[in-house]
């Protein structure tokens, strides 16, 4: 199977200009794109083969994107407000499909890329910008899980070691990419944040994955997201993988992926079975 093409640009959103990447499949595909949303401590290199491997699995385009103050986008000063993940999904994302010329989309978020995944069909439900959507490892609220395991990453990158490995792909931004992540999350007033009313909007086939090792949320999260969205929904646990499947066992993840969108194409649903 021939590969297709890659190219990078540079998009202007309100707040400044982000850092794209599109891999396109060999033959030209009329499937509505996936865009990958990363998680906290991400940008679109650490996503590493797997855009490339799922645009050349599914022929379908793939794109990926640095948020504001993340990898090779614009910097930000201030912290995010406790309203991050839905400012994303009001301004950034729409700013971005439209300067992209995407009508419809399958928005694929790991982490919390996964909740703002969750939250951009929520709120775009009405003018059907999402075909479907994939939610690997999010968090749909917080367990005490969640916290003890951004506290144990806060003393991990407290070793100026370990905080290089940030750097190397945030440059002079990793500081403010660790304290976005973990200042905001740590925050008690964030403790009864969730996507639930968010959850009831979304109306189309949802996809959660999840690894029963997940050290930063229970099985508990992926089974309240398939339960909790108003259409046709299915999670996926994951034996013996942890918070990131894409990079535990992408070919496994890319099956998944693969026969959801199928059964999302032919509008038939089946169980996949991990």
């Amino acid at each position: 199977m021939r590969r297709g093409k890659s190219e990078e640009k540079y998009v202007d959103v309100p707040g400044g200009s982000i850092y794209v990447r599109i891999w396109h499949p060999a033959e030209p595909s009329t499937s509505p794109p996936i865009v990958l949303l990363h998680d906290s401590l991400g940008c679109v290199a650490l996503w590493r083969e797997f855009p490339s491997q799922l645009s050349l699995s599914l022929g379908r385009t793939v794109v990926a994107y640095d948020r504001l103050g993340f990898g090779r986008s614009s910097e930000r000063v201030e912290r995010p407000s406790r309203r991050f993940i839905d400012e994303e999904a009001e301004i950034v994302f729409p700013s971005l499909c439209a300067s992209l010329g995407l009508e419809a989309v399958v928005p694929f978020g790991h982490s919390v890329g996964g909740g703002m995944a969750i939250a951009i069909a929520a709120i775009h439900s009405r003018v059907k910008l999402c075909s479907s959507l994939i939610a690997e490892s999010a968090q749909p609220f917080i367990e005490e899980q969640t916290i003890n395991g951004i506290e144990a990453a806060k003393q991990y990158f407290s070793n100026p070691i370990n905080m290089g490995k940030l750097t190397k792909y945030h440059g002079n931004k990793a500081r403010w990419v660790l304290a976005a992540w973990t200042e905001t999350w740590l925050d008690p007033e964030f403790r009864g944040w969730n996507l639930g009313c968010h959850l009831k909007e979304v109306q189309c086939p949802v996809l959660a994955i999840h690894g029963d090792n997940d050290e930063y949320g229970s099985v508990t999260f992926p089974n309240f997201i398939a339960g909790s969205a108003s259409g046709h929904s299915l999670a996926v646990i994951m034996d013996g993988v942890g918070h990131v499947p894409h990079h535990e066992d992408p070919v496994k993840v890319m099956e998944i992926v693969k026969s959801f969108l199928a059964k999302v194409d032919e509008g038939s649903f089946v169980t996949v079975s991990s």
